[in-house]
């Protein structure tokens, strides 16, 4: 008989495993991607476009060619919200990933505005890469060859000591990757200093780019949105107008494979942005530019359309709530964030045991975001972070997948410790 204390627990843990096994489940909480029931929100934008309703309001054809930058009504629907004002915003095509995939190439392959060579010519060229963050920015960096640097996140944004530090010392440093509100994956809101330094701090490299993806702008899980500083008015004001490229997209709010992606930035960087998007693009969809233009009407409108998501959504996120509170409100080394909008919920468990929670949910049908993939090169160097996702599936299988996952937790951290 063993005399270990620990023992029971672990017998008790892997009991209640094996039960949840033989449950035979298939449930998936890897990705950020909506609902059926929030997408169903958007469908009567399919049929507003009749035989005779293609014409914008100055009466450009949205049928045929021209117009680069996009159709000006959905850009004033979404300038204020960007914060980007309507002649430096470019409204383009589905996703603002590809926008930001161009922009990186395009610098690798044509100097910027006050960049003295191209990027590929450098010896080195790296960004700073906020962790826990986006696996999406990540990859973009890593296959196409530029270094990530990591620097820890807080509750209000990056680590700004770490940064001004890396920044003022290493001219390599080109960039940083930054989910302003409702950061993926911690639901982080960089405050207003934060975005200051941001906008002003000293930089050895003269082409530093802020790479500002406002991915859930609209996004709020409360009544009243968080407040965030413009940094592309910080930046101009302080000198640097040319620092901050700003992203965005509908891809959240109407239909994810049919949305409207957006970048804003300086005068300079839109023209220098469109010279080179007009040599492989005749130019964006206008008409579904038009489309959405016609459903979403105005700010207004995309606030009372999120209303929406929100009703649907925020039952999701108050589940994980409650079932997080329940099994490990007293349990050493286990946290998690309560974001206020976003899509996502960090998990945090002991070190050394998220890659093992992740693989005993799978072996259990649920399907978790692979253990370092909220970190560079897939490498958390603590193995403690695992990020959760409940927007795409149905209440009941949310609360089936979290409760699954919190017997995997339990099992994991009495393993580790038997």
């Amino acid at each position: 008989m063993s005399t270990d204390p620990a023992r029971p627990d672990v017998d008790a843990a892997r009991a209640d495993y094996e039960a949840l096994v033989a449950q035979g489940m298939k449930l998936d909480l890897t990705r950020g991607k909506p609902s059926a029931a929030q997408l169903d929100l958007a469908t009567p934008m399919l049929s507003l476009l009749g035989p005779d309703h293609y014409r914008a309001a100055d009466g450009t054809d949205t049928r045929n060619y021209q117009g680069i930058q996009g159709l000006p009504e959905i850009r004033e629907i979404f300038a204020d919200t960007l914060q980007v004002p309507v002649g430096q915003l470019i409204a383009f095509g589905n996703g603002s990933l590809e926008l930001m995939h161009d922009t990186v190439v395009n610098a690798l392959l044509n100097a910027m505005p006050g960049s003295p060579k191209r990027w590929i010519e450098e010896e080195r060229v790296a960004f700073l890469a906020p962790v826990p963050g986006y696996d999406r920015h990540f990859a973009l960096c890593e296959r196409l060859g530029v270094e990530l640097i990591p620097v820890a996140m807080t509750d209000d944004g990056p680590d700004m000591d770490e940064v001004e530090r890396l920044v003022a010392g290493d001219a390599a440093i080109k960039g940083i990757w930054c989910v302003p509100k409702y950061s993926n994956p911690t639901g982080a809101v960089y405050s207003d200093e934060v975005v200051k330094r941001l906008a002003t701090m000293t930089t050895a490299a003269p082409d530093f780019r802020i790479m500002w993806d406002n991915a859930y702008a609209v996004h709020t899980l409360t009544e009243e949105p968080a407040p965030l500083a413009d940094i592309l008015a910080l930046a101009t004001e302080a000198g640097h107008a040319d620092r901050v490229f700003v992203f965005g997209s509908t891809s959240k709010i109407t239909l994810a494979g049919a949305g409207v992606a957006f970048l804003g930035a300086s005068e300079a960087n839109v023209k220098w942005w469109l010279a080179l998007a007009g040599k492989r693009t005749i130019g964006p969809d206008k008409t579904n530019h038009l489309r959405h233009a016609l459903f979403l009407r105005d700010a207004a409108g995309v606030a009372d359309h999120m209303r929406k998501h929100r009703e649907i959504i925020g039952p999701k996120f108050a589940v994980l709530e409650r079932i997080l509170t329940e099994e490990f409100a007293d349990t050493p080394g286990v946290s998690w964030s309560t974001p206020k909008g976003g899509y996502f919920v960090t998990l945090t468990v002991p070190d050394g045991c998220a890659s093992e929670i992740v693989k005993l949910a799978k072996e259990a049908g649920i399907a978790l975001t692979p253990a370092g993939a909220t970190h560079p090169y897939g490498k958390d160097p603590r193995d403690a972070i695992i990020r959760l996702a409940p927007t795409f599936p149905v209440l009941d299988e949310v609360e089936k997948a979290m409760a699954g996952v919190a017997v995997c937790v339990k099992l994991a951290i009495a393993q580790r410790g038997a």
